[in-house]
């Protein structure tokens, strides 16, 4: 059974432009003069998203700066039972694991999977208790039963919301507090994601987490008109196809506007273990248009996906946590408008 805690206030569900329309998921506006964005809150019977792929707190619906909009539907329809996402078309349909917008993140491996047997229990940060199905093995994209989504409360303020979810396995060992508070910062078009994380069961937590970023300026078709840059030079054991993309030196260009089933999967490497590293900037050049991504722990990992509808850099960080210690990390989203 599911346990809920909310706090919360009045919503205003916002609407995606996509055809199949939400109903009342509680949501939260905030803004700090500069920027207008909505939240998604968790709620295991009524939240935007109730899967066991991402975390399902600090989900941004929509974020609204000098005009532009940085997040909204990557996708033009959805179908629970689709893996992942598929094309039906012109329309790229997603799952119920994939159906998800704005910065989105997720601790990508569960605690204590391997060791449970079919049938028992094993934990998913930011989304509770599931059930193991058999001896396969993990797979993010399966639909495993939440047993216990644990105890949720938000609490939103007039420019920012903080988010709480506490889980407790007995069964595995495994438990922990995870509190997020996502913040506009007075005075400057930036957004801060802070993130605190207790582990409060019996074994240690081995986890990294990242942020998927399904950037969707303006709705743009991404193309050459974007440009990634890091201040390191890239390195690449999986070049993209060069007719779609490049990378030169420390950016990612695209060479062709991405059309059809267009994909462009790069695993990013040649960042150091400092955290002046975690810095990427996503610029539409056209438009002056661009988003900064700032952190104050260093990455582990780091990828590029992106389709005709969104641009996804993802940085990891590591998260892993002994019993009765904290691990925090904190992320910076400086927007721009030229």
């Amino acid at each position: 059974m599911n346990r809920r805690g909310f706090l919360l206030t009045a919503a205003s569900p916002f609407l995606l432009t996509m055809r199949t329309p939400l109903s009342s998921a509680p949501s939260a506006d905030i803004t700090n003069g500069l920027i207008q964005a909505t939240l998604y809150l968790p709620d295991p019977e009524k939240g935007f998203y109730r899967s066991t792929r991402f975390d399902w707190s600090g989900v941004i619906a929509s974020l609204k700066y000098a005009d532009h909009d940085f997040y909204g539907p990557w996708y033009t329809d959805s179908d629970p039972p689709v893996r992942d996402f598929e094309y039906r078309g012109s329309d790229i349909v997603t799952g119920a694991q994939s159906t998800i917008t704005g910065p989105a993140e997720e601790f990508p491996s569960p605690q204590g999977y391997q060791d449970a047997k079919p049938g028992e229990t094993f934990v998913k940060i930011g989304v509770g208790v599931l059930r193991r199905i058999d001896d396969s093995k993990y797979n993010p994209y399966a639909n495993y039963e939440i047993v216990d989504s644990g105890t949720w409360t938000s609490r939103p303020r007039a420019d920012a919301v903080e988010f709480q979810q506490e889980v407790m396995d007995p069964a595995s060992g495994y438990g922990y507090r995870y509190q997020k508070t996502v913040r506009l910062v007075e005075g400057q078009p930036e957004l801060i994601i802070g993130h605190r994380l207790t582990n409060i069961g019996k074994k240690p937590i081995r986890a990294s987490q990242y942020n998927h970023n399904f950037l969707v300026l303006d709705g743009a078709t991404t193309g050459p008109d974007f440009l990634i840059t890091v201040p390191f030079q890239i390195k690449t054991n999986q070049p993209p196809d060069p007719a779609l993309a490049e990378v030169r030196g420390n950016t990612i260009a695209f060479n062709k506007v991405l059309a059809g089933e267009d994909r462009v999967y790069i695993p990013i490497d040649g960042f150091t273990d400092q955290v002046s590293d975690y810095d990427v900037t996503v610029a539409n050049q056209r438009t002056g248009a661009s988003v900064r991504i700032t952190a104050d722990r260093p990455m582990v990992r780091m990828a590029l996906w992106s389709i005709r509808s969104n641009i996804s850099i993802e940085p990891f960080v590591d998260a892993s946590t002994n019993p009765g210690d904290t691990t925090t990390w904190t992320l910076r989203y400086m927007y721009g408008a030229s």
